[in-house]
């Protein structure tokens, strides 16, 4: 009974941190130019993500990471976040909920003879509510972007 138990509560938890969706989309980029693109991360309601920077040595961070062989890529953008207490903690941490933007510059090269950049994405992330926060979890994405 206690290992049905253990595992439910298993279960239960590892649904919860991954009830996070990760999509993105970059629009069309011409040789030698370059395009924005978005990753957004949706949190659903009741739940939160720590920000990249919660001001908390104890929260773990949510972190991007950008792959491409094709094209040149900026740093991320990170949104603000805000600041919310919680009964846990004496200091406020800083969060990200609800629809999450993360932003960056995609270049391709001049001398580019494809058609379509792919770009894998890796977003890392801790799921918390207000009373508990569940292990650090990994969402992984590809965007395309056709090459005009």
């Amino acid at each position: 009974m206690k290992t049905i138990l253990s595992l439910s509560l298993l279960f239960l938890f590892l649904g919860i941190a991954n009830a996070q969706s990760l999509s993105g989309h970059i629009g069309n980029i011409r040789r030698g130019g370059q395009a924005r693109g978005v990753l957004i991360l949706e949190i659903p309601k009741g739940l939160h993500v720590n920000s990249n920077r919660p001001g908390n040595e104890y929260a773990i961070p949510t972190t991007v990471k950008l792959f491409s062989e094709e094209a040149i890529l900026s740093k991320i953008y990170y949104p603000k976040g805000k600041n919310k207490r919680f009964s846990f903690n004496d200091e406020p941490i800083n969060i990200y909920e609800g629809k999450t933007k993360f932003s960056f510059t995609v270049k391709v090269p001049r001398n580019f003879k494809g058609k379509i950049i792919r770009i894998r994405a890796v977003v890392r992330y801790q799921a918390c509510n207000d009373e508990v926060c569940f292990p650090p979890h990994e969402k992984e994405i590809t965007l395309t972007a056709k090459v005009i």
